[in-house]
């Protein structure tokens, strides 16, 4: 392949170039795609009418796919930055693939039929737990094999081993952060902003994971998992370029394409750096997310009643009389905390 790594440069040089080439190319590409969606899409995606109704006026007409963006921006610089013949690097590639290609299959359907639903639950759900279980499998082979089924528990360093149960729970730990962002990609630059605060995270557990002396940071020592922080880093500026024309007003949505595909990989670098737990953590506002949506299905069920006023939880807080912008930056603040939380786990 055509890396730049043959030519001799550090991890940390790969990793500040995968982030400038992404965040440019996304930057100088975001305009062209986004008229090309409005050409092809027209109506652009189709709102929930049970979301909130302010909605139905303010995002009516903007295109979805905005993913591709990201996804196209990101894999073209690990490709050109990153040891592609590294287990970790071409895993995060393949989820990136399937699971973007299975949103982008939803997003095409969404648009093509005007309804807020495609898939069923059941195929997307089919998808996902099959390329987690591959990915998860590929990932525990190539991990030592000391560490490959254990729980690493932060701040206090104790690691629990999982044996046979270790896979399905990598499996669990990947949908569900797939599924976590797909349910926070609500509002204008929500979830692209979150997945920023993420991955930059992240990007400093993979690098620190790879380094001899990782013990000093309460991490596991996983041999070439720096590598995967030049994949963080590709997908931080991508995700940058691509806030840029989802900011509110958003000119294009992220759409499944981008939330299932994004989230699963946050997943999976969890998994490669054995820092599942923290992920639970520092993304807590996804976990939010998804548990909101999990109580007012149940509660509804049971009472025939509304725990929240709306669900995901973001649209809560609107329903309260937040205003969107208010919601982001709120949630953004959250997380940022919740990223510092995570970083004391370091020290």
């Amino acid at each position: 392949m055509f890396a730049l790594m043959d030519l001799g440069l550090s991890v940390e040089i790969r990793m500040f170039f995968a982030f400038m080439s992404a965040l440019a190319l996304s930057l100088a590409c975001g305009a062209p795609l986004i008229d090309f969606l409005h050409a092809t899409q027209k109506k652009g995606q189709p709102i929930r009418e049970d979301g909130p109704q302010s909605h139905l006026k303010t995002k009516k007409g903007t295109p979805t796919m905005g993913g591709l963006l990201i996804l196209g921006t990101a894999i073209f610089s690990t490709l050109l930055f990153a040891n592609i013949s590294y287990h970790f690097v071409w895993v995060s590639m393949l989820v990136l693939l399937v699971y973007g290609a299975t949103g982008f299959v939803d997003d095409y359907w969404k648009v093509k039929r005007q309804s807020s639903n495609a898939m069923t639950a059941g195929m997307k759900l089919f998808f996902q737990f099959l390329t987690a279980a591959v990915a998860a499998c590929i990932i525990t082979a190539a991990t030592p094999q000391s560490i490959n089924t254990v729980l690493h528990f932060p701040f206090c360093g104790f690691v629990l081993g999982l044996s046979w149960l270790y896979v399905p729970f990598a499996v669990i730990v990947m949908s569900g952060a797939s599924n976590g962002v797909n349910l926070s990609d609500g509002l204008d630059g929500l979830a692209s902003g979150l997945l920023i605060v993420a991955f930059t995270f992240f990007m400093a557990v993979a690098y620190l994971s790879g380094q001899p002396n990782a013990a000093d940071f309460h991490l596991l020592y996983i041999p070439r998992c720096a590598e995967v922080a030049v994949v963080c880093a590709a997908l931080i500026g991508s995700c940058l370029g691509f806030l840029y024309f989802n900011k509110p007003k958003a000119r294009v949505f992220m759409g499944d394409t981008g939330s299932l595909a994004l989230g699963a990989v946050l997943g999976a670098i969890a998994v490669m750096t054995k820092n599942e737990i923290l992920l639970a953590i520092v993304g807590g506002v996804f976990v939010m997310e998804t548990v909101s949506v999990m109580i007012q299905v149940a509660y509804f069920k049971k009472t025939g009643k509304r725990f929240f006023r709306m669900a995901p939880i973001h649209h809560h807080f609107e329903q309260l009389g937040w205003s969107e912008k208010k919601v982001v930056f709120s949630f953004w603040s959250a997380a940022l905390i919740l990223a510092l939380v995570g970083v004391c786990a370091l020290i």
